[in-house]
């Protein structure tokens, strides 16, 4: 049955050191789902305080800080940050790196659902289950929030060494590897390797999902792989771009300040390079210029038009991925990038 603690009760714990369980029971109940994890949150809140670790997320037997909510105000990320214009990702050092922390929730397998079992399911129907849907893995869970352990392939002949009527309690690890949905992405990396997987809590502290080394393996090559080819797209322009066209062009295209107008090609970016060689910009003066620099590259069996078009493609592909979307590069996208280095790789 659910209750409220009074407001005295929840001052009195401030700057205290108690089992989250502690804290819950306070409130009449020892799950965390999205019914209970917010009104504890508000309650706190209302007086004040909060918790750290967080107490939605951290391990179920974990103990917690009770402190004033000022304190953590900067420990949970933001639902999402505000987004930046084309001309404002521009600004980003060139190659720069990404503007926030990959979090492990950006793996899709983390927040895709997860498949468990409670308590009293057989071990036998375990590792059926395991067989058929071809799982290294299955959690023990109950209530979506309350986690029992992980039965593993390593785990169930561990067991069975030493007697063959197994129980499902007698062959799960019992303190799996749990991670929060925001935690960092690259930090965990060890505990995949060390471990194999990474049980999933969301913030409401239900279980959303696993991340195993092959979904890592899966991310890095959607997530990575743009990166270098955008890298080398940028260093195949600038090495011919940088041989053909003079000072004085690359000088007009860049921000009308002293200090800014090096006129060296590396203090380009992609929108600069766009400028350098665009017939169809504003700028009269700039067109000007462009016409003699493509003029310059001698290149007379490419398209300008298109290449133009590609290039500016290109430069809004990069800003996506310098922003680090959640999501991987779409395969059209990727097809983009694949078409323009190829052409890059043939005349430069």
């Amino acid at each position: 049955m659910s209750q409220n603690p009074t407001e005295e009760q929840l001052l009195a714990l401030k700057g205290k050191q108690i089992p989250v369980l502690e804290l819950l029971a306070l409130f009449g109940t020892r799950l965390r789902n999205d019914l209970t994890v917010p009104r504890v949150e508000q309650a706190l809140k209302d007086v004040g305080l909060s918790t750290l670790p967080y107490f939605g997320t951290c391990n179920h037997g974990a103990d917690i800080h009770v402190v004033a909510w000022k304190q953590t105000a900067v420990q949970e990320p933001a639902d999402g940050a505000a987004e930046e214009t084309a001309d404002d990702a521009e600004e980003l050092p060139s190659g720069g790196l990404p503007a926030r922390p990959l979090r492990i929730g950006d793996i899709p397998s983390a927040v895709g659902g997860l498949f468990s079992v409670t308590p009293d399911t057989a071990l036998t129907q375990v590792t059926y289950l395991m067989r058929t849907k071809k799982y290294s893995q299955i959690p023990v869970i109950e209530g979506g929030s309350t986690l029992h352990g992980v039965v593993t392939w390593s785990s169930v002949a561990k067991v069975y060494e030493t007697t063959s009527d197994a129980v499902l309690a007698e062959a799960m690890v019992e303190d799996p590897p749990v991670v929060e949905a925001h935690h960092d992405f690259f930090q965990l990396l060890p505990r995949v390797s060390e471990d194999g997987y990474l049980l999933v809590r969301a913030n409401n502290g239900t279980f959303c999902g696993i991340v195993t080394a092959a979904d890592i393996t899966d991310r890095f090559d959607a997530t990575a792989w743009p990166f270098f080819v955008v890298g080398e797209i940028e260093s195949r322009l600038r090495k011919c771009l940088g041989a053909k066209i003079g000072e004085d062009a690359i000088r007009a295209v860049q921000p009308n300040q002293a200090k800014m107008q090096t006129g060296l090609i590396t203090d380009l970016m992609f929108n600069g390079y766009v400028k350098l060689l665009d017939g169809e910009q504003q700028n009269p003066a700039l067109r000007t210029r462009a016409d003699q620099n493509w003029e310059a590259l001698g290149w007379p069996g490419v398209d300008r038009g298109q290449f133009v078009r590609q290039l500016d493609r290109v430069r809004d592909i990069r800003n996506s991925i310098a922003h680090f979307d959640a999501k991987p590069l779409t395969p059209k996208l990727s097809g983009e990038l694949r078409e323009f280095v190829g052409l890059l790789r043939q005349i430069t």
